[in-house]
């Protein structure tokens, strides 16, 4: 149902005129309030009440849903149950949210209020609404919802609780607990939606990964070294890879026994890695196709760090740049492309000298591409193994390099078997 319908439908229930409401469901909706409590909140500021006419949905599948769906009910069983507050027109709401299935499926939901239920719960929940959240449809539980225990326990074959080894944590992710070593930690002043924030960022890792992670409401006991058990995170994206989030309702506790981190960064194929959508620390094996443009002795914008093109900055206009060393370099093992990114320490190492080596080849040949082309000729068809954090955006997959050194091994051969061991 679209704007228009739901602002006819309650404009008739409310006896009010039609254009007021859906000037008023649209101010919500630009806010991203779902449209069932968008239209909750219209009622009740005409008097309407909570409650509306519409009788309960008969019960579907959890597969079944789609985002054609206006109110559904389903019993299922939750699955994972995280607690965290957002800004809502101006106010902090705690909101519910994680994941239910039944033996069809599984889907996530959003719930506005405090129904009680925990993970392993069977419920029949009535009257939900469904929206569309990161491409998928969700329920959003308000307070036309109704939850009650099912009649029987409902029989799944996904997870129950939200206990993740860090290497099946992805953005989106509600409700997690994880065990892990503090591996760096930093402590940062922030312009948050209330001031000046004080928050930490750092990385944990454990035997199967290493993410990045930020405490918005600082726990002393994240210092590095340090092992825990970090209880109800959130994951969100943060520069194409997953970041784990802790809020005011996570709790961390110390653990007995030290946790196990891998040295090695896992080694997958280019086209498991971009089909992960982003991975923090990863090891790709490939040949070196080409050498990009943009590559060798650069200018950098001295406010921002961009890359400056013909004396300009996109975001400070015309600038003084500085000369820095860059490599982007386009990376195949046989089963995908990735293009890897080279800091200036890195590119110094493949060049054969620092940025003084640079500007000398270009003084003397009168042209900067010479550095890039020597590069070029050093690079272009060997085999490498590269290290770093990969994100996938509408441009491709980029990978920020932290080691890039000569491969000893077949890159194709690597990627069949790391194919064949996926698929098995």
């Amino acid at each position: 149902m679209d704007v228009n319908s739901h602002a006819e439908e309650l404009a008739s229930d409310l006896g009010v005129d039609k254009t007021e409401v859906k000037a008023d469901l649209e101010n919500l909706l630009e806010y991203s309030v779902p449209i069932d409590e968008a239209v909750q909140s219209v009622r009740r500021k005409h008097g309407g009440g909570g409650g509306g006419s519409s009788p309960t949905p008969e019960s579907v599948d959890v597969s079944a849903i789609t985002t054609d769906h206006g109110n559904v009910t389903v019993t299922a069983r939750v699955l994972t149950r995280g607690t965290r507050t957002i800004r809502y027109q101006g106010d902090d709401l705690t909101i519910r949210e994680g994941e239910v299935a039944d033996e069809t499926g599984t889907i996530s939901y959003t719930a506005w209020q405090d129904f009680g239920f925990e993970p392993g719960d069977s419920l029949t929940i009535g009257n939900a609404g469904v929206r569309e959240w990161d491409g998928e449809p969700e329920l959003n539980l308000n307070e036309s919802t109704t939850v009650a225990i099912a009649d029987e326990s409902v029989a799944v074959d996904e997870r129950v609780g939200g206990d993740r080894d860090l290497v099946d944590i992805t953005a989106g992710d509600r409700g997690r607990n994880v065990e892990v070593r503090v591996l760096e930690v930093e402590q940062k002043t922030i312009s948050g939606r209330d001031g000046e924030t004080e928050i930490l960022e750092g990385v944990v890792g454990d035997e199967t990964a290493k993410l990045p992670f930020t405490d918005w409401d600082p726990t002393p006991a994240l210092e590095p070294g340090a092992a825990l058990r970090i209880e109800d995170v959130y994951v969100r994206e943060f520069r194409g890879v997953p970041s784990v989030n802790l809020t005011e309702f996570t709790t961390v506790t110390p653990l007995a026994e030290p946790v196990a981190v891998a040295d090695d960064a896992p080694r997958v194929s280019v086209a498991e890695a971009v089909a992960s959508g982003g991975m923090f620390d990863v090891e790709l094996v490939g040949n070196v196709l080409e050498v990009r443009d943009g590559s060798g002795l650069i200018e950098r914008c001295p406010e921002c760090g961009r890359v400056v093109q013909n004396g300009q900055c996109r975001s400070h206009g015309e600038v003084d740049g500085e000369d820095d060393l860059r490599v982007k370099a386009i990376v195949d093992d046989g089963t995908e492309t990735v293009t890897v990114v080279l800091d200036d320490e890195l590119t110094a190492e493949v060049y054969g000298g620092g940025l003084a080596d640079a500007l000398a080849a270009a003084t003397e040949a009168m042209d900067k591409d010479v550095v890039a082309a020597s590069i070029a000729d050093t690079l272009v068809g060997g085999a490498y193994r590269v290290r770093g954090s990969l994100s996938v955006d509408e441009y491709g997959a980029t990978l920020d390099a932290t080691a890039f050194e000569p491969a000893d091994d077949d890159p194709a051969v690597t990627a069949r078997a790391t194919l064949a061991e996926v698929r098995e």
